[in-house]
């Protein structure tokens, strides 16, 4: 994750060219076919994504953290099959390119022996992943407050022990963290460096913006969060679209049943089955909007507004907060 709460110092940048270690320098740009910022973490690595094969067809998910990935990786599956019976665990189906639990041998080894069209999920924003234009890219957005409320509850089911092993990483004592209130007053007023801790309002901000300013290019979708509460069967039928999956209205109702949170959550579809997640069930927590916006004082949220109004364009933070108040 990229949490400053949860990780110490700033991550190690590599150059592109020799994959030289300069730890402690913001991300600059590289080149490679195009230019590419290089994001990395104790347990990601976007630097996967610059030899990655791409295939005519290949669907990327790229989102923050606890923004609906999972959720749209389901539905892009069950559009793919055509069915809710789906012939794997999700993990597996989309498997997650640039998280350093898998070697990227054996991540790669996998997606190349899919004969399926394929789904793979990312949490690097498209400014580190190169733009192939067989390729579709669907970033989905959501209200940063609901991130940060769900980022708060999900960082108490991650093994840090379990995942240390797996990224070959020491464990690194967790600092002492405050109740959700105070923590969130701290999320909005957090102002380091967005490309080093990806998981906090600036950073939040930098990937929907991205993804904002390219929004009109023919393969980068953009998904809302509160669509997909609010107008799941509508959502689906967009994706299905811009995917050019025909629907098919016999099996249709059956896909969207299988989309929904709860279906989701009661299916143990959470994404991964390595022990990182102490309680797979918890991962899915809610699925809903406002949390986040509940717990702060009117004084609290006109703060929240001001500090978004300086990371992202005005329409985007309309679109995001749907005209409402956060």
């Amino acid at each position: 994750m990229w949490l400053p709460w949860l990780r110490r110092g700033a991550g190690t940048v590599r150059d592109a060219g020799g994959m030289r270690e300069e730890p402690d320098r913001r991300p600059g740009p590289v080149r490679v076919a195009a230019e590419l910022f290089h994001y990395t973490s104790p347990d990601e690595d976007s630097a996967r994504w610059w030899d990655f094969p791409f295939r005519p067809g290949d669907i990327v998910v790229s989102t923050r953290s606890k923004s609906g990935t999972t959720w749209v990786q389901m539905i892009c599956l069950l559009l793919v099959f055509q069915t809710p019976d789906l012939p794997g665990h999700l993990a597996g189906l989309s498997p997650w390119l640039d998280f350093l639990v898998l070697s990227k041998e054996e991540v790669f080894g996998r997606l190349a022996a899919q004969t399926h069209r394929r789904v793979i999920k990312t949490h690097t924003p498209l400014d580190g992943v190169p733009l192939d234009e067989r390729a579709t890219y669907i970033v989905v957005g959501r209200r940063p407050l609901d991130v940060a409320v769900s980022l708060y509850h999900h960082s108490d089911n991650i093994d840090r022990r379990r995942m240390a092993e797996l990224t070959g990483q020491p464990e690194t004592p967790r600092p002492s963290r405050p109740p959700l209130h105070e923590w969130l007053l701290g999320f909005v007023e957090w102002d380091g460096d967005a490309r080093a801790w990806l998981d906090t309002l600036p950073g939040a901000m930098l990937h929907l913006s991205d993804a904002w300013a390219r929004r009109h290019r023919p393969n980068v979708v953009l998904v809302h969060y509160d669509d997909l509460i609010s107008d799941l069967d509508g959502a689906m039928r967009r994706l299905s679209g811009v995917l050019g999956i025909p629907v098919d209205e016999a099996r249709w109702p059956a896909l969207v049943h299988a989309a929904t949170f709860e279906a989701m959550r009661d299916g143990g579809h959470a994404p991964e089955g390595l022990g990182v997640l102490k309680d797979p069930a918890a991962f899915f927590r809610r699925g809903v909007s406002g949390d986040g916006r509940a717990l702060l004082s009117a004084d609290e949220l006109a703060r929240y507004r001001a500090r978004a109004a300086t990371m992202a364009s005005a329409d985007l933070l309309t679109w995001v907060h749907r005209d409402e108040e956060a």
